[in-house]
């Protein structure tokens, strides 16, 4: 079967991450030399660090590929994302866009610019390190993990025309509100209502421990998510490449089942006794922290809880 992005879209694609990526790490860290265009000093990273990287660029990289399938489909898609901890991505992404210079006209799209974009991330008078009612377009803050997919279906329901993709975190998945909200595709009327694409995100660990979810087979998981009534699909790898074409390649096969399910439903002819559909939704397992450090003082940390918040803190000493 041939690979869904050509080469020249697979690179713009990995380049457009790659910076989402490097935006993220510089919100969390840097106070000086934002593009590092000097070496690197001690003096440049902010005296206090916080905020979540283990999730970002797993967000960063869905955030790419959605963008990909709207603009190939010319979708009327929306973004909710439940971690929302992984604010800089966000962040980063409205600032690429230009969305954020546009509603923030001080945060130009320069060197100053960029050096003001990371300082006010978690900085005094500047912004939260969640997704928070100043990011652009922002409906879904995140902080209180649980609710993405009842907000996501919330806004689904009477608006016939829109997508909203819903990014799951595992340790989300474990709250209760988030539990049963996966019991929303009850209520989903495909002929009149929006669709609802949820996609788990399966990175193994939450802020200490394992999650449940990644440590069930993936035979139990299929059940588990079938028996909430949906269909499934696996995008699971840890090499760049590979998971850019799975990924783009499910997505598009995810969108044909939506648009039959749709159009099964909108058909004049449509027999009001048809079953309730099978939604599709997107298993995606990357590890936390993807992209990072793989260790840090000799312990582990890419693939681990370690990678969560912030996985270089101590910058006097540090052996990577």
């Amino acid at each position: 079967m041939p690979d869904t992005l050509s080469p020249d879209l697979l690179r713009k694609m990995h380049a457009y991450w790659s910076a989402a990526n490097y935006l993220s790490v510089g919100q969390i860290y840097l106070q000086e030399n934002p593009l590092l265009e000097t070496a690197l000093k001690p003096e440049h990273i902010k005296p206090r660090l916080l905020g979540h990287w283990g999730t970002t660029t797993g967000l960063n990289f869905l955030y790419v590929h959605l963008n990909r399938l709207i603009k190939d489909n010319d979708l009327n898609m929306i973004y909710v994302i439940g971690p929302g901890h992984g604010g800089p991505g966000i962040v980063a992404h409205s600032y690429l866009e230009g969305s954020y210079t546009e509603r923030y006209p001080a945060i130009e799209r320069s060197r100053n610019g960029l050096q003001r974009l990371f300082r006010q991330f978690s900085w005094p008078y500047g912004i939260p390190s969640h997704v928070s009612p100043e990011t652009p377009g922002s409906i879904h803050e995140g902080g209180e993990l649980g609710y993405s997919l009842a907000h996501a279906y919330g806004a689904a329901f009477d608006n016939p025309d829109l997508i909203v993709s819903c990014i799951i975190g595992d340790g989300e998945a474990e709250t209760g509100a988030l539990a049963t909200s996966w019991h929303s595709n009850k209520f989903l009327n495909p002929a009149r209502d929006g669709a609802v694409l949820p996609i788990l995100h399966l990175n193994g660990f939450k802020i200490a421990n394992p999650t449940v979810l990644a440590r069930i087979s993936r035979q139990e998981l299929t059940e588990l998510l079938r028996g909430y009534g949906y269909d499934p699909h696996f995008v699971e790898d840890d090499d760049p490449n590979f998971v850019h074409q799975s990924l783009a390649g499910t997505l598009d096969r995810v969108l044909f089942q939506i648009r039959a399910i749709q159009g099964a439903a909108r058909a004049p002819i449509w027999d009001k006794r048809l079953e309730r559909p099978r939604w599709p939704m997107i298993v995606f397992r990357t590890p936390k922290g993807w992209t990072g450090p793989k260790f840090v003082d000799d312990k582990p940390v890419e693939g681990t809880w370690r990678a969560h918040q912030v996985p270089i803190a101590d910058f006097k000493s540090p052996t990577i």
